[in-house]
């Protein structure tokens, strides 16, 4: 009896001692698995945060001359219209600047559009940021800032990050010297258009044009050289082959001159800046005894007065 108690007093301090080494030895291993685990539940249920969408303020500058608001012309992606209604705080920023130029004649206002590279451009510009910089632009002439201090540019900004579907300001602005040699360059550019003017093949009955990447640089020219000089006219100018009598073909003309200058008005090149006319089949570039040439005698060509 006296053997088996001892035996049992044994084991039960073994028992203990075991209990206080886990206690006091194991107890900072036991808090490093709850921490480990508390903290994997953390990461768990905290989503990683998503990057702020780009936004860029109505801002311009030259010297001790200043406007700043963070409110800016705002556009849907793959789209060269800006969002209406604008900011309240737009009106007098653009009041600002017209008083500024107009009291610096010699200063103009750079106006770069910015475009996302996988945006879908469906303008007659080379890209999205030079057709909203024109859009912009337009809505500065509207409101009093002359044409001739205004230029356009485009930019490509793949960082910008959109908010939703909307990016937001994505335009910039800055105010520069006019270049002197301005008029050589408009004197190059006039004569370049008028040696090698747009010419667009069509039916009048489409509801679209396709420009080719070299017909939007041409757009772009003639709109640099409307926007420059004040009396400057736009000419479309309607062809048709010799097929049918020479009234409907002046008339054929007429509404395919009508239709492209319609389409230049939707991207933004003033309706008084453009005049359309038909000469019908009286200007033939090819002859009309083949298909191929009175395919391209049935055309619509856009160049300068």
């Amino acid at each position: 009896m006296t053997r088996n108690l001892t035996y049992l007093l044994g084991m039960i301090l073994v028992i203990l001692a075991g209990i206080f080494l886990y206690l006091n030895l194991c107890s900072e291993c036991g808090n490093q698995v709850v921490d480990a685990d508390t903290k994997k539940v953390q990461e768990e249920i905290v989503p990683p945060k998503e990057p702020e969408a780009t936004s860029l303020p109505f801002s311009f500058k030259d010297g001790d001359y200043t406007f700043e608001v963070q409110d800016n012309f705002n556009f849907n992606l793959s789209s060269a219209s800006f969002l209406i209604p604008l900011s309240d705080n737009i009106g007098p920023g653009i009041e600002s600047l017209k008083n500024y130029l107009t009291e610096n004649l010699d200063k103009a206002i750079n106006i770069t559009g910015l475009y996302k590279d996988n945006e879908k451009n469906n303008t007659a510009f080379p890209n999205l940021g030079l057709a909203r910089a024109n859009k912009v632009k337009n809505y500065f002439v509207s409101q009093g800032i002359p044409s001739s201090q205004t230029n356009t540019f485009g930019r490509l900004m793949d960082g910008f990050l959109p908010l939703d579907s909307t990016l937001l300001g994505p335009v910039t602005y800055e105010i520069t010297t006019q270049a002197e040699d301005d008029i050589d360059e408009l004197k190059a550019l006039y004569n370049e258009i008028k040696a090698n003017p747009l010419v667009l093949y069509f039916n009048s009955g489409e509801a679209a044009i396709n420009l080719t990447a070299k017909q939007r640089e041409k757009v772009a020219k003639i709109t640099r050289y409307l926007d420059k000089v004040a009396d400057a006219n736009c000419n479309v100018v309607g062809h048709t082959d010799n097929t049918g009598s020479r009234t409907t073909n002046i008339r054929l003309g007429l509404e395919r001159a009508d239709f492209a200058m319609a389409y230049l008005i939707r991207n933004g090149i003033p309706a008084a800046k453009i005049k359309s006319s038909s000469k019908g089949p009286d200007a033939p570039i090819a002859s009309n005894a083949t298909d191929d040439g009175r395919s391209k005698n049935r055309r619509t060509v856009v160049t300068l007065n």
